[in-house]
């Protein structure tokens, strides 16, 4: 099983970034797949997931800036985050509740 995050980086405060989780080795079309972050000295914490029926739910936190999305002839896992905060400084995951990404660092400068 594999899942390999990409799309972090440095942005500013009311930036924009488009985080992508490539997944394999599960049935992906199956499976509910989520976004998590973990900022230091935090715990890891769910930031929105979707569900193989299309269900999403999102942390009260990132609500209306935050969207998740996939896509399911890639095998893909999305998060579109806009008007990012420096509350939003993390280390963002993509999981499938069994298994974990490396991880992307994004860091939000004000």
């Amino acid at each position: 099983v594999q899942l390999v995050e990409s799309g972090g980086g440095l942005v500013q405060t009311g930036g924009s970034l488009r985080l992508s989780c490539a997944v394999s080795g599960i049935t992906f079309s199956v499976a509910s797949m989520g976004w998590y972050r973990q900022a230091p000295g935090k715990e890891r914490e769910l930031v929105a997931d979707v569900t193989s029926g299309g269900t999403i739910r999102y942390v009260e936190s990132v609500k209306g800036r935050f969207t998740i999305s996939r896509d399911n002839a890639k095998n893909t896992v999305n998060l579109q985050m806009n008007s990012l905060k420096s509350e939003d400084t993390a280390v963002y995951y993509c999981g499938d509740g069994g298994y974990w990404g490396q991880g992307t660092q994004v860091p939000v400068s004000s």
